[in-house]
């Protein structure tokens, strides 16, 4: 599943990990190096920190920021994130958001207009944007960039604010070396290793009396950055340690998807009745759609000042559960609860193949965790796939 892109200067590119050179070890007291570098070639360094206890997403300056020793449990409506005894900079697996915050904004301006003495003046809402550096990126959410990518950028409608956004970024990916209760990116092939879309990949391995970082350079921007860490070539054993750390994170996996034939599974099962089983539970609340990394569900709203002086059109995040989400003239299209799950959960592991070539699912689990009632998708995927044979019946 895994979709070769990024963007440079306004156009997808190729950061695929194919070609790329010699795996490097940098040690661990060299890292902040990495997080200087990025700053003084003027990017805006957007990395893993602790909030609220959570490990969630921020601008960073320092490695001292990083969730060191932090781990995370996660299951069915249920996340706990704390300090252990270990030192490792990239233990936990992933938090409440992702880098669709940054890349497809929670809110945004789309322009801006005002009254002068000539008529109106309309401004782009589009202020200068930094350059962003994201140091930390999981597997699973590099696809969910990768689909995105694909969403905004690629077809007859295209979504410039996104584009200006996901120009000139740099990636450091992180492959996964430990997999949470939820996470079920190996059945989405989708991590737990970065495969593609990435300008530096990073293997964490701690050893008695070691930490260092396996690097893998994905683009030629990365390569200039890491041979300015003054690593070494990675040994035979480190590779192999590496190679074994992410092969246990696929073993680790908290949960398991069977995608065989999932389309035609969703496609032909519309009135099965685990639907009402899951929405006698569900409270429409979109919980899972705020937290998901590809969903782009949006409303648009104008806004006015009294004297009509200026006026505003923003976007902001919608979600499919909402009831005013799908209302036309007359009320709205999916007005239970049955009929709004059925419609995210067929959407992302079905027609959205259809529209995009690829599933809308990447994996990572948040929706499962950050479920208030504990929805699980796979669950509900493999009630129906049990099921499917008598539901099938007695619809003909």
């Amino acid at each position: 599943m895994n979709i070769r892109s990024g963007i440079s200067a306004g156009k997808l590119m190729d950061k695929s990990a194919s070609g790329a050179g010699e795996l490097t070890i940098i040690e661990k007291d060299r890292f902040q190096k990495l997080i200087e570098i990025l700053i003084k070639r003027g990017y805006g360094v957007i990395g893993p920190t602790v909030r609220d206890k959570a490990v969630i997403y921020d601008k960073i300056e320092s490695v001292d920021e990083l969730p060191i020793g932090f781990e995370d449990e996660q299951e069915a409506g249920k996340y706990r994130a704390g300090k252990r005894d270990g030192v490792a900079l990239f233990g936990y697996t992933v938090g409440p958001n992702s880098w669709k915050k940054y890349l497809f904004p929670p809110s945004c301006t789309l322009w801006h207009g005002e009254r002068n003495a000539g008529g109106f003046k309309v401004n782009s809402g589009g202020n200068e944007i930094q350059k962003m550096a994201f140091l930390g990126v999981r597997a699973c959410d590099l696809n969910a960039i990768a689909i995105q990518d694909k969403i905004f950028c690629q077809g007859e409608y295209r979504d410039l604010e996104y584009q200006r956004r996901r120009q000139n970024n740099f990636i450091i990916a992180v492959n996964c070396t430990r997999a949470g209760g939820t996470c079920f990116c190996a059945s989405m092939k989708t991590g737990p290793r970065a495969e593609a879309g990435f300008d530096l990949a990073v293997t964490e391995i701690i050893g008695e009396h070691k930490h260092s970082f396996i690097f893998q350079a994905g683009s030629e921007p990365g390569r200039e950055i890491l041979s300015e860490l003054s690593g070494r070539p990675a040994s035979d054993e480190e590779k192999g340690l590496g190679e074994r750390l992410i092969a246990r994170a696929t073993a680790q996996m908290g949960r398991t998807l069977d995608t065989g034939g999932i389309k035609e599974l969703l496609y032909n099962n519309s009135e099965h009745p685990r639907w009402e089983d899951v929405a006698s539970r569900c409270l429409s609340c979109g919980n899972c759609t705020m937290v998901c990394p590809t969903c782009f569900c949006s409303n648009v709203e104008d806004y006015t000042d009294l004297k009509g002086e200026n006026a505003e059109r923003r976007r902001r995040w919608d979600s499919c559960f909402t009831l005013e989400h799908s209302y036309i003239h007359g009320g709205s299209v999916r007005s239970s609860a049955k009929a709004r799950y059925r419609q995210w959960l067929t959407h992302k592991l079905a027609s959205w193949i259809d529209q995009f070539g690829v599933s809308g699912c990447v994996g990572c689990g948040r929706c499962i965790t950050w479920c208030p009632v504990g929805i699980d998708i796979t669950e509900e995927v493999d009630a129906i796939r049990r099921g499917s044979g008598s539901a099938l019946k007695a619809t003909k």
